[in-house]
């Protein structure tokens, strides 16, 4: 009992906070979770039932206390076309494969790949990101007609709308400067709504979306075939599933580290949106994953530990079961208010004044992951194009980073020292450094500000011991890294190189070439 309570309580617990900003989660959790449902062409309760069960799974076993995970707006894309092609029970098995792939990748310890990121693609998230909540929340200023169709509000409406949006922005502003007792995001809910039944202002409430009332989810085994066919079909799904649900998890996790200035496990998050997933599918829910909005008005509220999200789950629960008609009178403008303050809260402002100060590649990149993150909606997309670039261009530095100092020592032996990696992006400009017609019979290339990176480097190697065995030339590889040696002793059967320990050779001359 004791290491339980040892293992909820690890960071210093303000109880108040945690359980004044689980409440304050739980509002802000209803009407997106509604909304990514509806976006899969599911059921609302599809969507609540998922917020709940991943809200309290990741909370429990995560390995980010202070994160919140629920239905999303990534994964609610990636299963529209088979919500609507097959139906609800296909994604219901769909989520089940999805976390099962998400617990392997944590338990091969796969989480780690998340360092690969560079910053600029973390700052091209964040403000897509940022950018994506805004933009989510301008539906609140349409109206639908009978039609379908969306039209902006006007006259009264839109006033009433804006004053109440911005009552709530500013009490989310202000309120801190007077008391921080309480969070400001839950009085501003509070007042807002408390102003809107009493006074009996006429606007758009959470009950106007749809109806939020259902009781607790029930345990479901997916209705498919359990056939080779149903699996080929969900595969596909479940992986892009697996992997949005894993870089927008992650991503939040580094996110919320820098903030809290902690170090939260990206293994263990990874193992804990796997179990949440697959309880998800059996318990009437879409999946999900961690939700950057929720998860910082959570942070920015005090919390610090696990409590929060359970609270925030459980009060959902709660909602949605005994709640209901209460909570579908708050009006839309005061999460409204709400999430826009989120937006201008997650966007890196800092990210700004890089302009100019930062490497132009650098910058390209950040630039691109905002773009495809805003117009396709797509984070795993953004994130993958974003690192692929910056790969390719760190490759390309250091391709044209390789150089070689070349002299001929007292015995005669041609010496040269190489600076910079062997890789396959520096393998050309590698070849070029030798003069193998006048070189001397014997020729050692050191490599101790250098190191042989990949199979390219390899088979450069290969071709130049090749081309000096030819001219009845030796060649000796010196001061070569531990690592270096177990690579060629694996290419054993496609390189014959002869490694020479460290004898002392007396220079006689030197110049450099490049």
């Amino acid at each position: 009992m004791q290491q339980v309570f040892q293992y909820f309580t690890q960071y210093k617990v303000n109880y108040k906070n945690e359980i004044l900003s689980g409440l304050t989660v739980a509002l802000a959790l209803m009407p997106e979770a509604v909304a990514f449902s509806l976006i899969a062409s599911l059921s609302p309760l599809v969507g609540l039932y998922a917020a709940f069960v991943m809200g309290l799974v990741t909370s429990v076993l995560g390995g980010r206390p202070g994160m919140i995970s629920g239905a999303t707006g990534a994964v609610a894309v990636v299963l529209l076309a088979l919500a609507k092609s097959h139906g609800v029970e296909y994604i219901f098995a769909t989520v089940i494969l999805a976390g099962s792939l998400q617990v392997v990748a944590g338990v091969l310890r796969l989480g780690k790949f998340i360092r690969l990121v560079p910053h600029s693609v973390m700052f091209g998230f964040v403000n897509g990101l940022a950018i994506i909540i805004f933009l989510s929340q301008l539906v609140q200023f349409q109206t639908v007609d009978a039609a379908g169709g969306h039209h902006w509000l006007t006259g009264t409406p839109l006033l009433t709308m804006l004053g109440l949006v911005g009552l709530t922005i500013l009490i989310i502003v202000g309120l801190p400067r007077l008391t921080k007792v309480v969070p400001a995001s839950l009085v501003a809910i509070v007042v807002v709504s408390a102003l809107v039944i009493g006074l009996g202002i006429s606007t758009k409430t959470v009950g106007d979306i749809a109806s939020i009332e259902g009781g607790f989810p029930p345990f479901h085994i997916p209705a498919v075939p359990l056939t080779l066919a149903t699996l080929t079909l969900i595969f596909p799904y479940a992986a892009i599933m697996a992997g949005v649900g894993l870089i927008e998890s992650l991503l939040t996790l580094n996110l919320i580290d820098e903030i809290t200035e902690t170090r939260g496990s990206t293994n263990k998050e990874c193992v804990a949106q796997g179990a949440a997933n697959i309880a998800s599918g059996f318990l009437f829910g879409m999946g999900g994953c961690a939700m950057i909005g929720q998860s910082l008005i959570n942070i920015s509220s005090g919390a610090r530990a696990r409590l929060s999200g359970i609270v925030a789950a459980m009060m959902l629960l709660v909602f949605i079961v005994f709640g209901a008609p209460l909570i579908e009178r708050v009006p839309m403008a005061a999460l409204t208010g709400l999430m826009i303050m989120v937006a201008v809260d997650t966007f890196e402002w800092a990210s700004l004044k890089t302009f100019g100060k930062m490497p132009v590649a650098d910058l390209v990149v950040m630039v691109l992951v905002t773009a495809i993150t805003v117009l396709l909606h797509n984070l795993a997309l953004a994130v993958l194009i974003g690192v692929v670039i910056a790969a390719l261009v760190f490759a390309w530095e250091n391709a044209t980073r390789i150089r070689a100092r070349n002299y001929v020592d007292a015995a005669g032996v041609r010496h040269y020292e190489l600076f910079g990696p062997l890789f396959f992006g520096s393998v050309q400009a590698f070849g070029e450094k030798f003069d193998m017609v006048n070189d001397p019979n014997e020729v050692i290339i050191d490599f101790r500000e250098s190191r042989v990176a990949d199979m390219s480097a390899l088979e450069a190697l290969n071709k130049l011991t090749e081309r000096y065995h030819r001219l009845g030339k030796t060649v000796h590889l010196r001061h070569l890294s531990p690592d270096c040696r177990k690579l060629l002793n694996k290419a054993n059967s496609i390189i014959d190189v002869n490694i020479l320990e460290d004898p002392l050779y007396t220079v006689a001359g030197a110049n450099v070439m490049y």
